[in-house]
């Protein structure tokens, strides 16, 4: 990722699309190696990480991610998902936070230079163009090489920049020895089905 260094920077992770691009990929995100490789390169203004979770559980396996992450840099946006039942009679998770990064971006893009999606949902497309129009560049990172692609392609080609996540993986991938011995990820993100 190009930035410059006196770039003041925000960083916008939508969680489960995050996730659900580095699984197709393969790998597990280490957050500390992320939070620094953003706070090396440029101003780290704001890095946010955006999810929803069952509320009503004993225990989400979201939990202690959301933990880490609250203790260690990260801003924490949660919702508790929403239950409904399909047209087929499935009982189905609905927990999508685009309204919430929408909000959050553009009450910070007047105090950054460049901004960060970590989402490849064309619906962020109208967002970014809004976000281009106050004169900041906007990065998208997720992934072409997943199959089918996890980037909608007007998101891809409305972004200043877009990086294949792939390209990432060697500067914020959990250390294949962590995965090995079985040690517990707490910069691993669970999945949670957004419908």
């Amino acid at each position: 990722m190009n930035f410059y260094p006196e770039d003041r920077i925000a960083v916008f992770i939508d969680g489960a699309n995050f996730y659900g691009a580095a699984r197709a990929l393969g790998f597990d995100i280490d957050y500390r190696r992320m939070h620094d490789l953003f706070t090396k390169r440029a101003r780290l203004i704001r890095i946010s990480y955006y999810t929803a979770f069952t509320d009503d559980q004993e225990y989400s396996p979201l939990r202690p991610l959301i933990d880490w992450l609250d203790y260690n840099g990260f801003t924490l946006v949660t919702k508790p998902t929403k239950e409904f039942t399909d047209a087929t009679g499935r009982r189905r998770l609905k927990g999508n936070m685009d309204v919430e990064i929408a909000v959050d971006m553009m009450e910070i893009v007047d105090r950054v230079d460049h901004v960060v999606l970590m989402s490849g949902d064309g619906d962020f497309r109208s967002l970014v163009e809004a976000v281009q129009r106050k004169g900041v560049r906007v990065t998208v990172v997720s992934t072409l090489r997943s199959q089918p692609p996890m980037i909608a392609d007007e998101l891809r080609r409305q972004a200043d920049v877009f990086v294949d996540l792939q390209e990432l993986a060697p500067l914020i991938q959990r250390a294949q020895s962590q995965r090995e011995e079985g040690l517990p990820s707490r910069y691993t993100a669970p999945h949670n089905d957004e419908a």
